[in-house]
């Protein structure tokens, strides 16, 4: 048990590895990103669904220059992202989203790797995607091409577990122990990235006592997590609000 944040996070050192749960703003580990923002760490490289918004999530991170590396599957709200991937400030692994959702937990359950028909003709397969620009534009690092098999007739291409040194959750509810509970789509990426830390630290909006959690609802074990800090209720934000004109017709 920690008793802030801040604490919780206070030894993730500058370099390190982090998966981060969440799913657009949808559980986030905010509390967490902020007390990191609020430290001297840089120089980060972040396993997550999406880098965020401009100032909301992991795109806080991004503006005080604290992020290197990023590997996700969309990148499409946040202008500071695109802005340091293009000018070469930022090194960006795409990936598809089921492809990162196995890769990390593949590297939580201790699998080194495994194929898959996602990417297969493309580039995620034969290599080329820009990983990292020059500020001229021109492409300095490319991904490489992957190992790719035949099985039953059909090609498939190699794809690698991921592991962290940490890993930031949000849990809606959470005991002691670390059992925890996720809310609807914040279940999607959340429990795959603490699979995959080797340091889990969970903030949860509400704490119980081992036993008060029904464990035909727990949505992932206690084994997988190291830290827990109770945050209380998430501040809800809107990634994206599309409204009409007053008058508009509908």
């Amino acid at each position: 048990m920690f008793t802030s944040a801040a604490d919780a996070v206070g030894d993730v050192p500058s370099g390190a590895s982090i998966a981060v749960g969440g799913f657009g703003l949808c559980g986030i580990p905010d509390r967490l990103i902020e007390a990191l923002a609020a430290s001297a760490v840089s120089g980060l490289s972040v396993f997550s669904n999406n880098c965020g918004i401009d100032d909301v999530g992991l795109g806080i991170l991004l503006q005080l220059r604290k992020i290197s590396r990023v590997t996700a599957s969309y990148v499409g709200e946040n202008k500071e992202f695109a802005r340091q991937y293009l000018s070469g400030e930022l090194e960006v692994e795409l990936t598809p989203q089921g492809t990162l959702a196995e890769r990390l937990r593949a590297g939580g359950c201790g699998i080194p790797a495994f194929f898959t028909p996602a990417g297969v003709g493309t580039p995620v397969a034969d290599g080329g995607m820009p990983w990292r620009y020059d500020a001229d534009g021109s492409v300095r690092v490319a991904s490489p091409a992957k190992e790719t098999r035949e099985f039953g007739g059909a090609t498939y291409v190699l794809e690698t577990g991921i592991t962290a040194d940490y890993a930031l959750v949000h849990a809606v509810k959470g005991d002691t122990e670390g059992n925890l509970v996720f809310n609807k789509t914040a279940m999607n990426f959340n429990p795959l990235a603490a699979m995959a830390g080797a340091i889990t630290i969970a903030q949860v909006e509400e704490l119980v006592e081992p036993g008060e959690i029904d464990p035909a609802e727990v949505h992932l074990p206690g084994v997988f997590v190291q830290r827990i800090v109770h945050t209380g209720p998430q501040t809800k934000k809107i990634e994206k609000r599309t409204v009409r004109t007053e008058g508009a017709s509908a």
